[in-house]
C-alpha cells in the first residue's frame, strides 16, 4: 500500500525537466530526471530560451513515466507539487503552469514550493520517516544558488547568509571552461581535482570580512583566469596562453587549487555559523553537494563538532521532483494550499530573513 499523502511533484527550475511520486514525505516510488546537457554543452553553460522550450516538450512524457514507475495514476494522488520559485524564469513557468492544468483538472490540491528549501528535505528522502527535518543548520550549494540557512523546521528556514556574486556550482561551470574542460564543468572538476596538487597554486579564499556569513566566488573565477591565461593584453582582451598549453598534470593543479579554495570557503562559513547558532544536525544539499572534497571535508567538520550529518543520495544531489514533492508533505500536512494566482518567480519570497515556503 502507499504511504499517504502522496504527492506528484514536478521540478523545472533550470535545466532539468523532473517528475516524482513521493508517499509521506520519504518515501520516494518514482523519481524521473530528464537532463539537457546534450542541449547546453555547446555554450558550456544554461540558454534559458532553450532549457525553456525543451521543458515544453518533456514535461508530459516525464509526468507519465514517473506515474508508470510509482506503479500508480492520477487518481491515487492526493495534491500536485511544484517548485516554483527560484530559478529561470521561463522554465518555471512551464512546470507551475502543468502543476496548475493538472491540479485543477484533477480537483485536487495545489503546492507551491521554494526550490532552495527543498534541497535540504532532499537529504531525508528514502529515510526512516520517523525522523523528519529538525532544527539544523544547513548549506544548499548547486549551480544556481549558495545559500546558508538555519533550519527550525521543514517550513521555518531563516537565511543567514548566501552568495554576493556567483554560485559556486556557476564558478565551477566558468572554472571548467577556463581549463578547458566539458560541460558540466563540476564532475568534470572533481575528477580531475583527484589527480592534482591542491597547494600548487595560492588561489584566493573569499571571506568577507570577520563575521559575514555570505559567500563570493567570482575573485576565486577570475584569480584562476589569470594564472592560467595570464594578464590580459590591448583592448582586445587578448591574453598570454590557453588552455591547450597546458600539460595534463598542470591541469590537474589547477583544478584541484581551484576546488581547495572553493570548499575551504564553504567549510569556514559552515565553521562561522555554527559558532552562533546552537543545533544539532549538519544539512547539505544541492548539485555541489555531489563534489567528493566538500563531503570529505563536512563529514570530518561533523564528527568534530558533535553533529549528525545528513547529505543527499547522489541521485538526489541534481536538482529533481522528489524533493519538491516531499517538502510538500509537510505543507500538506499543515493544511497549506496554494489558489490558481500561484505564479513563478525567479527569487525566493523572504519575509524578514525567513524563506516563505
Amino acid at each position: 500500500m502507499l504511504a499517504k499523502p502522496l504527492i506528484l511533484g514536478l521540478e523545472t527550475s533550470c535545466d532539468e525537466t523532473a517528475a516524482a511520486v513521493v508517499g509521506a514525505g520519504t518515501r520516494v516510488y518514482s523519481n524521473v530526471i530528464a537532463t539537457q546537457h546534450e542541449l547546453h554543452r555547446r555554450y558550456a553553460g544554461v540558454v534559458p530560451e532553450i532549457a525553456s522550450r525543451a521543458h515544453l516538450e518533456r514535461i508530459l512524457p516525464v509526468v507519465r513515466e514517473a506515474l508508470q514507475d510509482a506503479g500508480t495514476g492520477f487518481e491515487d494522488l492526493d495534491a500536485i507539487a511544484v517548485g516554483h520559485r527560484p530559478g529561470l524564469i521561463g522554465s518555471l513557468l512551464v512546470g507551475t503552469s502543468a502543476a496548475k492544468a493538472l491540479a485543477w483538472s484533477l480537483g485536487l490540491g495545489l503546492i507551491g514550493v521554494d526550490h532552495i528549501a527543498a534541497h535540504l528535505q532532499a537529504c531525508y528522502l528514502d529515510t526512516d520517516p520517523d525522523q523528519p527535518l529538525r532544527e539544523a543548520l544547513g548549506l544548499v550549494v548547486s549551480g544556481g544558488h549558495t545559500s546558508l540557512l538555519h533550519v527550525h523546521g521543514p517550513l521555518e528556514v531563516q537565511v543567514l547568509g548566501r552568495t554576493i556574486d556567483d554560485a559556486v556550482g556557476e564558478a565551477y561551470d566558468k572554472a571548467a571552461v577556463i581549463l578547458g574542460l566539458d560541460y558540466p564543468g563540476g564532475p568534470a572538476i572533481d575528477r580531475l581535482a583527484g589527480r592534482g596538487d591542491e597547494h600548487a597554486h595560492d588561489l584566493p579564499v573569499a571571506m568577507l570580512g570577520p563575521d559575514s556569513l555570505d559567500f563570493s566566488f567570482s575573485g576565486l573565477k577570475t584569480a584562476l583566469l589569470y594564472a592560467v591565461r595570464g594578464k590580459p593584453k590591448g583592448s582586445g582582451n587578448r591574453f598570454e596562453r590557453d588552455a591547450g598549453d597546458l600539460t595534463d598534470a598542470q591541469r590537474a593543479d589547477f583544478a584541484a587549487s581551484f576546488q581547495r579554495a572553493a570548499v575551504t570557503a564553504l567549510v569556514a562559513k559552515l565553521q562561522r555559523a555554527l559558532d552562533r547558532v546552537d543545533v544539532g544536525t549538519l544539512l547539505v544539499g544541492g548539485g555541489v553537494s555531489a563534489n567528493s572534497l566538500l563531503r570529505e571535508r563536512v563529514e570530518t567538520l561533523a564528527r568534530d563538532r558533535g553533529l549528525i550529518l545528513r547529505l543527499p543520495a547522489p541521485g538526489y544531489c541534481m536538482d529533481n521532483a522528489a524533493m519538491i514533492a516531499g517538502l510538500a508533505a509537510a505543507r500538506y500536512d499543515a493544511g497549506s494550499f496554494d489558489d490558481w494566482t500561484l505564479s513563478a518567480a525567479t527569487h525566493s519570497a523572504v519575509r524578514e530573513g525567513w524563506i516563505a515556503i
